[in-house]
């Protein structure tokens, strides 16, 4: 454990990508299996020990230090780890068990107990270790690191420290269970290289750059609608059907209708969508509900018959990866979208479509077709270079997105809340309002993105200042500043006071100049609504 709190403490500190993947290379190399499988499955999102919950955490440093003073602390530091690492306190007892901790020991000891047995066992081991060892742990045991490491860079570290391809390790990492032992016998030469022939794994998605102002000749690219659903893969070998979401989950109970229905053997990447009659509302030009529909279904582990009448899933497929056993990646975009509209047609066609292409004679024209697009479950619009391969993340030339101009509004300050991370010092969360025609401001949204770091020190400093009432980390302020919140689209909402819920809040300016009385209505952010 020493050494694995010793590399989170040196990532939280390094900004460079290279030192990075240096850091975890030389770890990987220098770390005996399993503990360096472990710690790659916490790196990657990829560690679960059920019985191990921030309510389990909670209860455990509450029942040794005064409730109020953890959460005043927890408030101040912004992470619960953090927190629970510094106040931890020295048992009066020396522990049963000293000595060092490894990974593998704590994972094998947390994953083998019940919920209700578990919890001792983790304070034994907080115990036994120092402030730093205790936040590893406890970042690896809830699966919230949150150290500015992503999977893809992990995986990377881990394919350039042992001189092995990174597409490789992509391709076969969700058909190999942590701790990953065949693929490190693989890196260091011991075993043969995985593969993931007759079995239903997950392949990275291709990517798209913003097209910002580039402007490109429609001879080399294809236009197509971009969806807003959520991107799925769908992999159906050996007689097993899976669906992954863009992050490599696998969301195949969420969607058993998708899976139960596609029988084509291959690989199809498109967006899972709602159709558009779904609750009586109407159907859309696209055959589409708004993303709002499609949250109803996100996340269910089990999905009741009402559900899956009430919230019809389809596909809108975008592209093929394998036809059969056929694998189609390195095969240009042209001939990709023929071989998939040919493997759609075998396809329940209720359950499952193909993206259409848009029809412009130049960019100029497509611009104009984009800036009619008001249909609530379009985004925007998609180019991709017609010679394109599939290829792993995003490559600089080959697939831009284009999404349409998003809406805005100006609402009314209402709430602050402290950020984490670099962010925890920081009130950084607004929760702002719009006006009622009796004169209530209502919450329509929350958002912490949009500003820069001298803008949060203004709106924190503005924060701090106007302070009405404190409920815990949160801080009412008083309501007279205008934040201008430019958002994708906004739908109604019987979850929200205000009957609306939008899509993709961020903050655009901060609108000084504007007087809190003259800010948005409910009734205005209605008439948005497609």
């Amino acid at each position: 454990m020493r050494a694995f709190a010793d590399l989170l403490d040196s990532l939280i500190y390094t900004r460079s990508r290279n030192a990075k993947l240096k850091l975890i290379g030389d770890y990987l190399i220098a770390t005996p299996d399993p503990d360096r499988g472990w710690a790659m499955a916490a790196l990657t999102g990829d560690l679960d020990l059920p019985a191990v919950k921030p309510a389990v955490i909670r209860g455990l440093i509450e029942a040794r230090v005064d409730p109020v003073l953890y959460r005043m602390s927890r408030d101040y530091v912004g992470d619960s780890a953090e927190t629970v690492a510094l106040l931890w306190p020295t048992p009066l007892v020396p522990p049963q068990e000293s000595g060092p901790l490894a990974i593998s020991q704590a994972v094998d000891t947390l994953n083998s107990l019940s919920r209700s047995d578990a919890p001792a066992a983790l304070a034994a081991m907080l115990d036994r270790l120092d402030a730093e060892e205790r936040f590893a742990l406890l970042k690896m045991a809830t699966g919230a690191l949150r150290i500015g490491v992503s999977a893809r860079l992990a995986k990377t570290a881990l394919a350039t420290a042992f001189g092995i391809d990174v597409e490789a390790v992509e391709e076969v990492w969700h058909g190999i269970a942590p701790p990953y032992a065949s693929l490190f016998d693989w890196a260091e030469g011991r075993g043969a290289q995985p593969t993931a022939a007759d079995v239903p794994v997950f392949r990275p998605f291709m990517l798209a750059h913003p097209l910002e102002d580039l402007r490109v000749s429609l001879d080399d690219y294809a236009a197509e609608w971009k969806w807003d659903g959520i991107r799925v893969q769908i992999v159906h070998v050996a007689g097993a059907t899976r669906l992954y979401s863009r992050a490599g989950d696998d969301i195949t109970a969420s969607f058993p209708e998708v899976a139960r229905d596609f029988t084509g053997i291959g690989v199809v990447d498109g967006e899972l969508m709602v159709k558009g009659d779904a609750q009586g509302g109407a159907l859309e030009e696209g055959g589409a509900a708004s993303f709002n529909a499609l949250q109803q279904r996100l996340g269910r582990k089990i999905v009741s018959a009402k559900m899956l009448a009430d919230y019809p899933a389809f596909v809108r497929l975008y592209d093929i990866l394998f036809d059969g056993g056929e694998d189609l990646r390195e095969r240009p975009w042209t001939e990709r979208r023929t071989r998939l509209e040919r493997f759609a047609q075998s396809l329940d066609p209720e359950r499952f479509d193909v993206s259409q292409l848009i029809e412009a004679r130049d960019f100029t024209a497509l611009e104009g077709i984009r800036a009619g697009a008001r249909d609530a479950a379009i985004e925007g619009v998609m180019l991709k270079r017609r010679e394109s391969p599939y290829v792993t993340g995003r490559r600089v030339g080959l697939w831009y997105k284009w999404k349409r101009d998003p809406l805005t509004a100006d609402c009314v300050m209402m709430y602050a809340q402290r950020g984490s991370g670099r962010r925890s010092s920081f009130y950084s969360d607004y929760t702002f309002g719009c006006w009622t025609e009796d004169g209530e401001l209502l919450p329509v949204g929350k958002a912490y993105s949009g500003i820069t770091d001298e803008e949060l020190k203004m709106l924190d400093k503005f924060v701090r200042g106007h302070t009405l009432n404190r409920f815990g980390p949160v801080r009412e302020v008083e309501k007279t500043l205008v934040l201008e919140i430019a958002f994708d689209s906004i739908h109604e909402s019987k979850r929200h006071k205000s009957g609306v819920a939008m899509r993709f809040p961020r903050i655009s300016r901060i609108r000084t100049d504007k007087p809190a009385a003259e800010a948005d209505t409910v009734v205005g952010l209605k008439r948005l609504i497609v």
